[in-house]
This record gives C-alpha cells, structure tokens and sequence, in this order.
C-alpha cells in the first residue's frame, strides 16, 4: 500500500519546483494567450465596453483594488467556512456509511440528487428561507456545491481498501473500529485529500453563484454584486478585473489543496511520491 521515498530519488529544491516544466509551461500558455487577445483588439478595434485589452484590464484592477480585494475577502469568508463544512460533513458520513452499509444504500442516491440538482435553481429558495440569515444561506448554498467530490471520494477510498490488509487485521483480531482507524482511514487518504482539491473549487463557485442570485450589496457585498454592477453600468474592464480576482484566488485554493495533499503523501504514497522523480 505504501513504500518510502528511494535515495536514489534526489529531492527538487524551491528553485527547481519553481523553474519546472509543470510551472513553466502554463505560464507559457498563459503569455501567448494574452498576447493573442492584445492582438485580436487591436486588429480588430473592439471598444473596451465589449471586449478591454489586458492591459487595460489590470489598470483597471490595480485602481479599484481596495473596494474589489474587500468584496473578494467576503467571498472567501463564505468559502473557507462551506469548504470546511463540507470537509467535515463529509468525511463523518462516509465513515457512517462505511460502518453501515444499509446506511449507505439509503442515503447515498440523495447525495446523488443533491449534487445534480441546479444550484441556481436551489438557490432562490435557500435565500428566501433564510431572509433573515444571509450569511448562512450563503454559507449553505456554497455547501451543496462543495458537499458530493468529499463523500464520494472518500466513501470510494474507505471502500477500496486491500483484501490482503483487511484479511490480516482479521487475522490479528482486530475490531472493526481498529481497522477503521488503522487501515481504512489511512488508505482512503489520497481519495480524501482529492476530494477536497475538487471541492474547494466548487465551494468558491458556490458562493460567487448564491452571491448572484442573493444580490446583496453594501459594504458587506461579496465580489459577485461588484461583477453585477459593472455588468449592469458596461464597466467592462472593471467586471474582467473582479472576474481576474476570482480566477486568481480559485488557483491559490488548488495550489494550496495540492501542496497539502502532497506534504501529506509525499513520504509514501504514489501519487506523491512520483512528482520527485
């Protein structure tokens, strides 16, 4: 099930992880991108209420950073805490589902109908349900979005432990609880540390999508209300520079995920293991 880093294996240093082909050929990609949408433009002489340069779009970021990085903090807020209760939730209800299969089957297809059912959809009523709590139907809608890749992928990885493994602990007598704690809960680790890498992306798109549709506005007003109104004013370059935090902060929440993910794995696991090579 595991194995330690070979010796062979040179460790990469900060400079070389930074210099790699995994870091340089995005940003590769990314440069060309811009260029071409320069270009395209200028060729073309596209007015910046339809399509701004990006050039124009990060001037535009950089003069209306304060009021964009607070509404953007907003978000997070709601963010961290539906990602951490989706966290939560959903590793108890797998380790409930793995103790009680009858459980399990009852209760799986609602997390299934719970995940295909429309957000947007859901949404208006979660808002009107909870007037007079906004921050927690927020909260809740961005939950819902964050909610299924952790219990799916954990209740996989509970599930997919080794014959083998499950039969020794049998053999040395153990109980279920001490093959849960012992065996299950560490094999089912990288399903676990993957689920979350999915989910704190989904719980960033939940809150900006429940942010939406709440509508709500003032100081306290998440980063969606400033893309509405710069949308509703055709200040264009203001919505792509909002729109520009949002990308940016969906990437530190992978980046960050995948750095946990590998810190925890790195010494044994194969996913993990494999990127030092």
């Amino acid at each position: 099930m595991s194995r330690s880093r070979s010796p062979l294996i040179p460790k990469r240093s900060l400079i070389q992880r930074v210099f790699s082909a995994d870091v340089l050929a995005p940003l590769g990609v990314g440069l060309v991108f811009l260029l071409a949408w320069d270009l395209f433009v200028q060729i073309t002489g596209l007015p910046p209420y339809l399509l701004p340069r990006p050039g124009l779009v990060l001037q535009t970021l950089f003069e209306n950073w304060n009021e964009l990085f607070s509404a953007l903090m907003v978000t997070l807020q709601i963010t961290i805490i539906a990602f951490l209760a989706a966290a939560v939730s959903g590793l108890g209800i797998s380790v409930l589902f793995t103790v009680n299969k009858w459980i399990e089957r009852s209760l799986f297809p609602y997390a299934v109908i719970l995940q295909t059912t429309p957000l947007v959809a859901i949404a208006p009523l979660i808002v009107i349900w909870l007037k007079d709590n906004t921050l927690g139907a927020l909260v809740l809608c961005a939950w819902i979005a964050a909610f299924f890749p952790v219990v799916a992928n954990t209740t996989l990885g509970l599930n997919s432990v080794d014959r083998n493994l499950t039969n020794l602990f049998k053999l040395y007598n153990t109980n279920p609880w001490q093959r849960l704690i012992y065996l299950r809960l560490p094999s089912a680790l990288p399903y676990f540390l993957g689920g979350l890498r999915i989910s704190g992306g989904l719980s960033l798109i939940g809150a900006v999508v429940a942010e939406f549709v709440a509508g709500t506005g003032g100081a306290k007003s998440g980063i969606a209300y400033q893309i509405l109104i710069a949308s509703y004013n055709l200040q264009i370059p203001k919505m792509f520079a909002a729109l520009l935090l949002v990308t940016g902060l969906g990437i530190l929440i992978f980046v960050g995920l995948s750095a946990l993910s590998d810190a925890l794995l790195k010494d044994w696991h194969e996913s993990a293991v494999k990127q030092e090579s």
